[in-house]
């Protein structure tokens, strides 16, 4: 018969808690308002057409969203070619915002998006506030949206052409036009080129905005030397990709200083560390654009990338990055 050996002591309830809590178990999940999303990564508009020309290339429900290309009340063909050229760590485009109009959208492209389980957002554009609340109109009555991305960095024809953009009182007047008829969530897609993102910010947010997209492209020209013309076929462009995101980095985390609103950042995303940085510097979710036409898979690769790199980080709720930024 063998001596009992030393007595052992109980777990405590810590330890349970500990044992019960797998380290790989990764939540990726964001919320921006009332919608929530699987992950923080969409599809930015214009990067990814309507979403369903990348459906066999790329699994769509692994996507927190889509954003749609920029709907307006009717077709527009958009700018001449060329319309994109390569830069130093980028890309300038110049696509003239072509599309087949919002009623076409409802018929042609939105019943087969509703196959796919995840947030379609359409982006919605006007040269006069009226055209922005006739798009609005059309698809409210059309089922498959999960919210609206304002344009707002469009001329206003009715006002000399200044953009709705980068002026307080501009924003504020469409957003709140868009608010009374939109019974989606109204998220406002803001120009990097303004005096205060924060006066804009708050002008979008005081008007209905339910979250803010910052930002859109950053208004380039690319020469060709040689010709001595352009090297786009409508002169001007907006430059995006990498060498943009450290300055939308910036003016994400100043307009998350003066708004309560949640905030996607967009701009030169790559990595997994580029969106931990968005959301650090105070962004709930982010938008992925350029990375697309060097790789039409990059959405879907970000996910699994933002997990393997949240496992290594031993960041287990996605969420806990937002406007962890230390100062």
């Amino acid at each position: 018969m063998t001596a009992p050996g030393p007595a052992r002591s109980a777990p405590s309830a810590l330890a349970g808690a500990d044992e019960k809590r797998p380290a790989e178990v990764i939540n990726l999940q964001v919320r921006i308002g009332t919608l929530h999303l699987r992950n923080p990564i969409l599809a930015a508009s214009g990067t990814f057409g309507y979403g369903l020309e990348f459906a066999h290339l790329v699994d769509l429900n692994r996507l927190g969203g889509i954003v749609t290309k920029g709907l307006s009340a009717r077709p527009m063909d958009g700018a001449p070619a060329p319309r994109i050229c390569e830069t130093a760590s980028g890309m300038v485009n110049a696509i003239g915002l072509q599309n087949i109009g919002a009623r076409a959208f409802v018929t042609d492209k939105l019943p087969q998006l509703r196959c796919y389980d995840t947030a379609i957002v359409a982006n919605v554009f006007g040269h006069n506030t009226s055209e922005y609340v006739e798009v609005i109109h059309v698809l409210e009555d059309a089922d498959g949206l999960a919210a609206y991305e304002l344009n707002i960095s469009c001329p206003n024809t009715e006002s000399g052409g200044i953009e709705y953009g980068t002026d307080p009182s501009q924003t504020g007047a469409v957003v709140a036009a868009a608010r009374k008829v939109a019974k989606h969530p109204l998220w406002v897609k803001l120009s990097p080129v303004v005096g205060s993102i924060g006066l804009i910010a708050k002008a979008a947010q005081d008007a209905g905005a339910d979250a803010l997209v910052i930002a859109n492209t950053y208004p380039a020209l690319c020469i060709d030397s040689h010709n001595r013309t352009s090297r786009l076929g409508s002169t001007g462009g907006g430059l995006s990709g990498a060498a943009i995101k450290p300055i939308t980095v910036r003016l994400v985390h100043e307009a998350s200083r003066v708004v309560s609103i949640p905030i996607l950042g967009l701009g030169g995303i790559e990595t997994p560390a580029d969106i931990a940085e968005y959301m650090l510097a105070g962004a709930t979710a982010v938008e992925v654009g350029t990375a697309h036409f060097v790789d039409p898979r990059a959405s879907e690769q970000l996910v699994s990338g933002l997990e393997m790199w949240c496992k290594e980080e031993r960041v287990f709720e996605i969420s806990s990055l937002r406007g962890a930024l230390r100062a």
